[in-house]
């Protein structure tokens, strides 16, 4: 009996001292993070100090968020196809996309209302001058912009299956990922092994992610102070009332109609799921684009307790067509142009012009400086003697591209959670833990196999629902 009691005890012992290891290595990320933090400070500095040699720097921002845009392609290709592939029915795909997609065009219109009545109360253009030098930005940007809806249309199908992926359109490859994960799910039992070649292709993705995430501080020093360096603090002064106007409805959106959803259909506070994904705001403030934290809301939403289908659907799928920010944006930039202009517009032609913004902005994708593309294009199809005014607005659009980028972020978390709450695909047990800190991220799930450990230790809702009936 000793032996296997020594034996038992030795087993557990391990059983007890085993995690200890993983944790040093988690500990590693707060490093990074910090340092993100500590770069955007020395960035602002910088650009404050020495503004021409900051905007020296804009390439260093750039590149980095060129290399996050590098993998979005393949992350969205290899979420959706396992989100799609691994449901048995196609109609509960189509449940949930066409919920997704629902809720994407309510929220959107709740978007553009809530920017209609701040933008027609605090009138942010009054009092601005418009100068001969900024004429010409906006059209420039309307001309770079310009597409009809057939256009638009045509423009998803890509010129080949893999060019989705070289060219980096989000749509296409949207497109290509919906099909394949129908054309293995119609496989069954065959298509199986290409789904668990796709499941690793995905770790290989993230862990290349993982890596480049360690230049995330260069890149937010870079960034940071070339906007400082090239914006200063005469253009924030003189935009400030839009800037913060923008800001403040940008809050009041995610705290009063995020918040208020959140609380009566998940039965969570969303400043409980902000805080849990605080280090994705931190990245995307950093560098002015969602796209930079859309890898780790993914396994984020997963781990919260959200179900592999729902997330891979909805969030891939939000990053295109539920773009909150954007709208408040495009509301409150229209009334601000035709304000500084004199040239005010009617209730009936704002709501004409946003109806067409909401169209145009689907597929922009949270990247850096669509908006204001966007916004030129809208104006120019609807108003152009407008157009002359995007320029006013050129200068802050990189502060406002942060709140933009923020709030697209938060509505396409929250949407995930709701979705999943209202197709009962949530483990609502494990989001109370998660959200109360019980069970923390972690960071190893975007590197290795820690993931697949934490799975068999968690049941899948499925199974839990299996074992519940039994």
């Amino acid at each position: 009996m000793m032996p296997t009691t020594s034996s038992r005890r030795a087993a557990v012992s391990t059983a007890q001292t085993a995690p200890a290891a993983p944790a040093a290595k988690r500990d590693r990320t707060h490093y990074l993070y910090l340092a993100v933090i500590v770069a955007v400070a020395l960035g602002i500095a910088v650009g404050f100090a020495a503004p021409d040699f900051a905007k020296e720097l804009k390439p260093i921002g750039t590149g980095f968020v060129a290399l996050i845009k590098m993998m979005i392609s393949p992350i969205i290709f290899c979420t959706i196809v396992l989100g799609v592939g691994s449901v048995r029915k196609a109609a509960k795909v189509g449940k949930v996309g066409g919920l997704a997609l629902g809720y994407f065009i309510a929220m959107s219109f709740v978007a553009l209302a809530i920017g209609l009545v701040v933008g027609n109360i605090i009138h942010p253009g009054s009092g601005m001058h418009l100068t001969e030098a900024v004429k010409g930005v906006g059209h420039t940007q309307a001309e770079a912009a310009a597409e009809g809806p057939v256009d638009f249309l045509l423009g998803i199908i890509p010129t080949t299956f893999v060019s989705a992926f070289t060219e980096g359109q989000v749509l296409q490859t949207l497109l290509v990922a919906l099909l394949v994960g129908f054309a293995l799910q119609a496989m069954g039992r065959t298509g199986e092994p290409v789904l668990r070649g796709v499941e690793h292709i995905q770790k290989l993705v993230f862990r290349v992610l993982g890596m480049i995430m360690w230049a995330a501080p260069v890149g937010a020093f870079g960034a940071m102070a070339a906007v400082i360096g090239e914006t200063g603090m005469d253009a924030l002064k003189a935009l400030a009332t839009i800037m913060f106007g923008f800001y403040i409805t940008c809050f009041l959106f995610i705290v009063v109609v995020l918040g208020t959803l959140t609380k009566l259909v998940a039965k969570v506070s969303v400043f409980q799921l902000l805080k849990y994904l605080g280090r994705e705001f931190l990245l995307i403030v950093s560098t002015s684009s969602s796209e930079s934290a859309l890898p780790r809301l993914i396994a984020k939403m997963e781990h919260l307790g959200v179900s592999r289908p729902v997330v891979g659907i909805t969030v891939p799928t939000g990053y295109s067509f539920n773009l909150d920010g954007t709208m408040i944006y495009l509301t409150m930039a229209s009334l601000f142009i035709a304000d500084a202009m004199d040239q005010p517009m009617s209730i009936g032609q704002q709501i004409g012009l946003l109806l067409f913004m909401m169209v145009a902005s689907k597929g922009a994708a949270g990247v850096s400086g669509s908006g204001i593309a966007v916004l030129a294009s809208g104006l120019q199809s609807h108003k152009p003697a407008l157009v002359d005014g995007v320029g006013l607005i050129i200068g802050i659009d990189r502060f406002m591209s942060e709140a933009r980028a923020v709030t697209n972020f938060a509505g396409n978390a929250v949407a995930t959670l709701l979705i999943g709450t209202w197709t009962g695909e949530v483990d609502k047990e494990r989001v109370n833990r998660v959200l109360a800190g019980q069970l923390p991220f972690d960071e190893k799930t975007l590197l290795d196999d820690a993931e697949d450990d934490a799975r068999a230790e968690v049941p899948e809702q499925g199974g839990e629902k299996e074992l519940a009936k039994a």
